[in-house]
């Protein structure tokens, strides 16, 4: 097997890995830190599409973890950057919170539900009966899905939450029509974050602490991967996978003299 190539670029998820319930994990301030001293393009991602990356800058600051905006994609971004490349300046019809209607304003898609080319499904706190079923009704008329990510559960302070996974299923229940995901285990949204930072995969890493996610979206998209035993995936889960993350730490704080 062929030597890898010495790590140049880091790629890492927030929740689980940097923060858990709005706390930073011990050592995710020195990993940031080093990262921003050494001058190594690195991003902080996230399949949660209800934040602006603006938004996350502030609430990752507030938790002294200093992220500037640039270094921040989401699973919002890279929706919005896969319909403009797929149909520029379309038209969809929105389930999402401002970190999703803001991406797709900002490359030029009008929101409607008027015939939209697509029904773009996002995380959100409130979904309603209401939005569900125009959802429906519009992919049954023709419009194609697409969702931010395929999470079927999300965290929170009181325990798992239902997240945009679980409701994509209701929707293909109702249609027969499975969703194009853009978020993560898909490396269409490694790729695309790569490319923003100027990044090969050859000289690059993912750290995560999913392995049905973040471990595969970077073993798919060619990259070094990191398992953190600091959110989802426990140890006794991992041989559950038919695939294996490169590295498995304790945390993040593990990882601080790699950069």
């Amino acid at each position: 097997m062929a030597e890898r190539k010495p790590i140049e670029s880091w790629l890492t998820d927030m929740d689980g890995v940097l923060i858990h319930e709005g706390v930073p994990i011990p050592g995710a301030d020195a990993f940031i830190k080093k990262l921003r001293e050494t001058g190594k393009p690195f991003l902080v991602l996230t399949n949660n599409s209800i934040y602006t990356a603006r938004d996350l800058h502030a609430r990752l600051g507030r938790m002294g973890l200093d992220v500037p905006v640039e270094n921040i994609w989401t699973s919002a971004l890279a929706t919005a950057q896969f319909l403009d490349d797929q149909r520029p300046g379309g038209t969809a019809y929105v389930i999402g919170e401002a970190g999703l209607t803001t991406a797709l304003h900002d490359i030029g898609y009008i929101l409607t539900d008027q015939e939209p080319d697509y029904v773009v499904l996002g995380e959100t706190r409130t979904y309603s009966f209401e939005a569900l079923t125009k959802a429906i009704r519009l992919i049954n008329a023709g419009a194609r899905f697409i969702c931010t990510n395929p999470d079927e559960t999300g965290p929170s302070a009181e325990g798992p939450l239902p997240a945009t996974g679980s409701v994509a299923a209701l929707i293909t229940k109702a249609t027969g029509r499975d969703p194009y995901f853009a978020g993560k285990p898909n490396p269409l949204m490694m790729r695309t974050g790569l490319n923003a930072i100027g990044a090969h995969s050859e000289t690059s890493a993912m750290i995560g602490d999913r392995m049905d996610t973040d471990v595969l979206a970077g073993l798919e998209a060619g990259m070094e991967t990191f398992l953190v035993l600091t959110g989802v995936t426990m140890p006794d889960h991992i041989d559950r996978y038919p695939f294996r993350a490169s590295t498995v730490v304790d945390s993040i704080a593990d990882l601080v003299d790699r950069v």
